[in-house]
């Protein structure tokens, strides 16, 4: 039976998302299989929470088996639907190694009888309440009684309190707050309370006319109709603003406001509502399919009045395609509550299986935990921003951006992005231009370069970038969505160089299968080691296993085990193992060991008995870089394995290649990845 635990709150409003969300990611970090269960849901639609959820985490199970029943089956009969609640929630317990219980808001109010039925669930399901209690608009004096109440409740009902949070609180607030209550205390953050495009879509029953639909998942900051002519409603346009055209001005004022919308000058919209139901003019409906128009243009058939009304009393939700909301709130959960406190209240010890999302929220738990600077060059590129954006959203790292600011913030803001706590740096900035033209001709007037040339050299990103990491203004580095792996690591060979001890700079992938992560080393960089450069893979590979949780085991391939087989490949591999048996004499190593002997153990019985690495290897070193980067692609694609790297180790400062096709993910796991190398590098020192 799984271990659950129980969100309760007695406000509808008092965004036990965010707590719910924030204690799911906590117990992934820690257990294979998290299961989330709603009692109590909407007939007729799909609980947006609950999808939300089985999205983000990559929940399994069906949404049918992760909720109870209707509200109106509890309205109709209260206790035979708590016993439907229990028996349901058992079967999905008994699936999952840990549930998380979203407490509902039956009454769609605030009144005492919610939180007693929630109390009383908890308890007949037998999981520990987090309290969620709303500050909002709450004095110091009314959120401890608040808290005293509830407390008081659960008690009544027998419901274990296992925390309580105070959420929403108003930020100058929060340390009266702490000290008088035993409780995690959250601000209020504005934009997780704020609708999404997706919510004002579903308020006014509206449809996507244009636009991309990857940005209904924006906020909107604010609501405005647009009654007057186009030079008043520019004067009054705000950040993230929706806005309600009639559609029959849509011709005068839409160009416009899309105009305003990509323009520098002008704050960027989140959605324009065309309203009334009006069909468009042939020739308006031309130009707009002339224009490449990314903010969405919702149409809803509803008047003016009526529009505007159900827009402004649309309450902001948690949806899939809300990513940025959901990022927002992770960190913000991460910020204030202590999980190591709740897992341990929990009893919940780490699993010895790691799947690729415990792995995942680990690396971004790790970079969090001491935030180092990292800069990404690529700075125009969407999928930086987007991965910057919920970079700064979780707290994962202090990010520099290089590239033209108005051009990134404005491309930023029209995409829906928030960038406000990244640092964006010009290439050609002067000061830095020069500083780093006299450094770089300094490192390289061995080979005759001079501050002129030097000048223009380091105005090329990835030079620009290197010299922030190699003089101190950056921690690390990540690039290669739009450049060549060589024309990102070439200038960290040039200036950065490699540590002490080290003799080759080389990569591993880290290869997340259903169960466990494996390391693979070299695949992306070294095309033909010797037996002496091997030998340093090997032994870098096994460092940054161990750096990143990974006990190393490690096994150098071929393609004969033992002594069986002869030749000028078996004979460098056996070579290379001997001399990383002289350089780590601690250090589990087996070689030349076929992959079979060395992941299976029932085949290492057979081939190498006895081998402490044979069945039971985590690392393993190809012989060269055809071979690796077939084998990791081979498992990549043939296993379902999730494969994060390159990972580039041996040089003195971190830096770090992506591939062309990486994804937002993967762009965000390597920062992590960056992040965690530089701290390691400080602690080394």
């Amino acid at each position: 039976m799984a271990i659950g635990v129980y969100v309760a709150a007695g406000d509808a409003r008092s965004n036990k998302g965010t707590v719910a969300l924030g204690l799911l990611e906590m117990l992934t970090r820690q257990v294979g299989n998290v299961g989330v269960f709603r009692p109590v849901v909407r007939q007729g639609r799909e609980d947006s929470l609950v999808n939300t959820a089985r999205s983000r985490f990559g929940i399994g199970l069906p949404y049918d088996a992760c909720v109870g029943v209707t509200y109106e089956e509890v309205h109709a009969d209260e206790e035979r639907a708590a016993g439907e609640i229990v028996a349901r929630y058992r079967a999905i317990a008994a699936r999952c190694d840990a549930v998380v219980v979203m407490g509902t808001d039956y009454t769609d109010v605030g009144a005492p009888t919610e939180f007693a039925f929630n109390a009383g669930l908890a308890a007949n399901l037998g999981t520990p309440v987090v309290n969620v209690v709303n500050g909002l608009g709450r004095t110091a004096d009314e959120i401890a009684a608040a808290v005293e109440m509830s407390g008081k409740e659960l008690a009544e009902r027998h419901a274990t309190e296992l925390a309580t949070i105070v959420t929403r609180v108003t930020p100058g607030l929060l340390r009266e707050v702490a000290a008088r209550v035993r409780a995690y205390v959250l601000p209020e953050v504005p934009r997780l309370s704020a609708p999404t495009v997706s919510d004002l879509m579903t308020a006014c029953d509206g449809r996507l006319f244009r636009g991309d639909a990857a940005q209904l998942g924006r906020e909107a900051g604010a609501l405005m109709v647009g009654a007057m002519s186009l030079p008043n409603i520019l004067e009054r346009l705000t950040d993230g603003v929706a806005v309600v055209v009639p559609a029959d001005r849509a011709a005068a004022l839409v160009p416009g406001l899309l105009a305003a919308h990509r323009a520098p000058t002008f704050p960027a919209l989140s959605v324009i509502i065309l309203n009334g139901g009006m069909p468009l003019p042939d020739p308006v409906l031309r130009l707009f399919d002339g224009m490449d128009i990314q903010l969405p243009i919702i149409a809803t058939d509803g008047d003016t009045y009526p529009t505007a009304r159900r827009l402004s009393e649309a309450e902001g939700r948690f949806s899939p395609d809300a990513k940025g909301k959901i990022d927002t709130a992770l960190g913000l959960f991460a910020d204030h509550v202590d999980t190591a406190a709740l897992l341990s209240s929990l009893r919940i010890t780490k699993a010895g299986a790691i799947t690729p999302l415990m792995f995942e929220y680990d690396l971004l738990e790790r970079a969090r935990a001491d935030r180092r600077r990292i800069v990404l060059p690529e700075g125009g590129e969407p999928r930086i921003l987007r991965a910057a954006d919920s970079l700064l959203r979780r707290g994962v790292a202090d990010l520099t951006l290089l590239g033209d600011e108005k051009e990134i913030r404005a491309t930023a803001a029209q995409m829906g992005l928030d960038l406000h706590d990244a640092r964006v740096v010009s290439p050609f900035d002067p000061e830095l231009r020069e500083m780093f033209a006299e450094e770089y001709a300094r490192l390289r007037a061995h080979k005759g370069v001079t501050v002129g040339p030097a000048r223009d050299i380091v105005t090329d990103v990835s030079y620009f970038g290197t010299m922030m990491v190699h003089l101190g203004l950056a921690d690390g580095m990540v690039s290669g969505s739009i450049h060549t792996t060589a024309h990102t690591i070439r200038p960290a060979f040039e200036i950065i160089k490699t540590s002490p001890g080290v003799g080759i700079v080389s990569s591993v992938f880290f290869m997340c299968l259903a169960d466990r992560v494996l390391v693979y080393g070299d695949c992306a960089i070294v095309p033909d080691p010797t037996a002496e450069q091997l030998a340093d893979i090997a032994v870098s590979s096994a460092v940054t296993a161990a750096r990143f949780g990974v006990e190393a085991r490690v096994a150098l391939l071929s393609y004969s085990t033992g002594e069986s087989g002869a030749g000028p490949e078996v004979d460098k591999v056996r070579a290379a193992t001997a001399l990383v048996r002289e350089l780590r004499p601690g250090l589990p190593v087996e070689g030349p060991i076929q992959y079979d002997a060395a992941a299976e153990p029932s085949v290492a019985r057979t081939k190498m008995p006895g081998s402490a690495v044979a069945g039971r290897a985590t690392v393993f070193v190809v012989p060269d870089l055809n071979t690796g980067n077939n084998l990791y692609k081979a498992v990549q694609r043939s296993a379902g394995a999730v494969a994060v790297g390159p990972v580039l180790q041996g040089l003195r400062k971190p830096v770090n290649d992506l591939s062309r096709g990486a994804t937002v993910n993967d762009i965000v796991n390597t920062v992590a990845i960056t992040a965690i190398q530089a701290q390691a590098r400080e602690e080394t020192q």
